[in-house]
This record gives C-alpha cells, sequence and structure tokens, in this order.
C-alpha cells in the first residue's frame, strides 16, 4: 500500500509543470539534459516493470514515462523558438 501511494505521488508530481509548460507555452527554466536523463531513466523503470510483471510499476512508470515525454518535447520544441535578437547577446 504504501510502495502505491509513494508511486501515485511521484508520477502526478509532473502533471502541474506539464500544465503550467502547455499553458505558458515556456520551459525555461527546465534543464534539458536533466530531462532528458530523467526521461530515458523512467524508460528503463518501465522495461524493468514490464520483465518483472509488476503491474503497479508498469502503470506509475508509463504514465510518469508519458508527462516526461511531453516535457521533453515541449522544451525541445520552445528552445528552438530563440527570437532572432536574443542571439546578438551572444
Amino acid at each position: 500500500m504504501l510502495g502505491c501511494l509513494a508511486a501515485f505521488l511521484t508520477t502526478i508530481s509532473f502533471l502541474p509543470q506539464t500544465i503550467k509548460s502547455i499553458k505558458e507555452k515556456n520551459t525555461e527554466g527546465i534543464s534539458l539534459g536533466m530531462y532528458s536523463l530523467f526521461t530515458l531513466g523512467v524508460f528503463f523503470w518501465l522495461v524493468y516493470g514490464l520483465s518483472i510483471k509488476d503491474i503497479p510499476m508498469m502503470a506509475a512508470n508509463s504514465v510518469t514515462f508519458v508527462f516526461a515525454l511531453i516535457i521533453l518535447g515541449l522544451k525541445t520544441r520552445y528552445s528552438t523558438n530563440v527570437k532572432i535578437d536574443d542571439k546578438k547577446h551572444f
């Protein structure tokens, strides 16, 4: 029971960031490197859950993987939308 609660809470913890990033179309404060590594780690947890047929692990990591992919995709998308004026400062 405690494990399920922990999985639920850590999984939904990404929902506010996902919603905020979508609404504001801004991911400036999010590290691309961190989310890339995190998403890869969640993917491997999902694969591990599948290999041992652990339903709670598969469920939690499936949802977390989707949220992480959304945030990673938004970060990639919004990071390429740099204004031309901003490039003068580099």
